[in-house]
């Protein structure tokens, strides 16, 4: 396919995309086609219907049909346009993150919840601002939970983990994007290790109040960990399987070993009556749920998503 000196007006255009991408076997080819032409021509998609023999201008022809051929080849249309939206709020995504999903929107429901009971169960006034909390996101790859939460806590004081260098990148691009950098710092570490010695000794990191120590440090602990099994990768979706970051997908072979590492440090990590959200993938329940059996916790809760699959579990500590 080459668009060469071709003239194309919007509805030519769009035709052949999504005749491209639905040969190509594209999930949501329609849909795709559409994002990526908006992409090009930075309108939204009113303005596409509006008009539709409307010529393409310059070469944009040309880099639409690129951009095409290469979400046919299996390319996510979220690392082609670099960005992708989430709890109404538009991230930067590219490969070194995982494109963040609807369902994870309900680890931010469901922490906010608890927290709104806690406050509720204090006799505390039910008007939340985050003034005082102490909030780690775990594995936080595009700073997608934290950035949310920090939208919807101001007053409270983030720390974002993650393994990968170049996804804090992501992460505090996105949160200097979002005006909500200088409450989020931003830590290199693994789960919960040494945590406390990374954030004394990170660079450019927002500093927190107080003299936090390795136990006892969070009034909430939210995680989307790894998940996916290595026995499940053959199954997985191209899009997911050849583009997205195997560090921030594989969670061992069955995909739910590092919940025990995570849950056993977060009954540390948190001070009594602390919080702990975690995302579930499809079929870990079962194995993560025993974890929560166990006297450092109480009220142990799942949430299911749209699909009605467990998609959150969360507990208190004691």
């Amino acid at each position: 396919m080459s668009a060469g000196q071709e003239q194309l007006d919007v509805r030519t255009a769009l035709k052949r995309g999504i005749a491209e991408l639905r040969d190509a076997n594209v999930p949501s080819y329609t849909l795709a086609a559409e994002l990526l032409l908006l992409h090009i021509l930075g309108r939204d998609r009113a303005w596409l219907y509006a008009h539709p023999d409307e010529i393409l201008p310059g070469l944009d022809g040309h880099r639409y049909l690129s951009l095409i051929l290469r979400r046919a080849d299996g390319e996510p249309t979220q690392y082609i346009t670099g960005k992708q939206e989430f709890w109404s709020l538009n991230f930067e995504v590219t490969p070194d993150v995982l494109i963040p999903r609807p369902e994870t929107e309900h680890v931010i429901e469901v922490a906010l919840d608890r927290l709104a009971l806690r406050e509720l169960r204090a006799d505390r006034k039910r008007t939340l601002t985050g003034d005082g909390l102490r909030i780690i996101d775990v594995g936080t790859g595009s700073g997608c939970i934290a950035i949310a939460l920090a939208k919807e806590l101001p007053g409270a004081r983030i720390i974002a983990t993650d393994i990968s260098t170049a996804a804090l990148a992501v992460a505090q691009r996105n949160a200097t994007r979002h005006q909500v950098a200088g409450g989020i710092q931003f830590v290199k570490c693994n789960l919960l290790d040494d945590v406390t010695t990374s954030i004394v000794g990170a660079q450019h990191a927002a500093p927190l109040q107080g003299s936090p120590t390795a136990t006892g440090m969070f009034d909430v602990i939210v995680s989307n960990p790894p998940y996916v099994g290595r026995n499940e990768k053959e199954t997985l979706a191209r899009e997911v399987r050849d583009h997205e970051p195997e560090i921030a997908l594989y969670g061992g072979e069955e995909g739910y070993e590092i919940y025990a590492d995570l849950i056993a440090q977060a009954a540390r990590g948190l001070m009594p009556s602390g919080i702990l959200v975690l995302e579930l993938g499809h079929n870990s329940l079962p194995a993560v749920q025993p974890l929560l059996d166990a006297p450092a916790w109480i009220n142990v809760g799942v949430t299911n998503d749209l699909a009605g699959i467990p998609r959150v579990i969360a507990a208190e500590k004691v």
